[in-house]
């Protein structure tokens, strides 16, 4: 069984920073793309940023040049470093990934984890 669990949510003014993390475990085999998603009230989810494993990374225009998405393998854990947060950032943010499990066949599936809320307020 794998288990997504994040970890670093909570309130922070605006303009402050938080670090999100989110560690995979379980009878990974390997894990292929990793990435964070957040849902605000009566939103859609929406990307917020991705990293393969040879670290090539993707993010949301609106988070571009304020998140930093970073991973390391060894630990199968992928980071979310914010800054400069806005009141519009306030949501809960969901970790996902694309593992292969032992035993689990040839192709990977995706996995969420439980979600971690970040509320940005003064």
């Amino acid at each position: 069984q794998v288990q997504l669990v994040e970890s670093g949510g909570g309130l922070v003014q605006p303009g402050g920073s938080l670090r999100l993390s989110c560690t995979a475990s379980g009878s990974i085999f390997s894990i292929s793309v990793m990435g964070w998603y957040r849902q605000a009230p009566g939103k859609e989810r929406e990307l917020v940023a991705a990293i393969t494993s040879d670290g090539s990374t993707n993010y949301a225009d609106s988070v571009k040049g304020r998140f930093t998405i970073s991973r390391d393998n060894t630990k199968n854990t992928v980071y979310l470093q914010m800054n400069s947060l806005k009141p519009e950032d306030t949501a809960v943010y969901y970790c996902n990934a694309d593992l292969l499990t032992l035993g689990g066949g040839q192709y990977y599936k995706n996995y969420w984890g439980q979600g971690t809320q970040v509320t940005v307020s003064s």
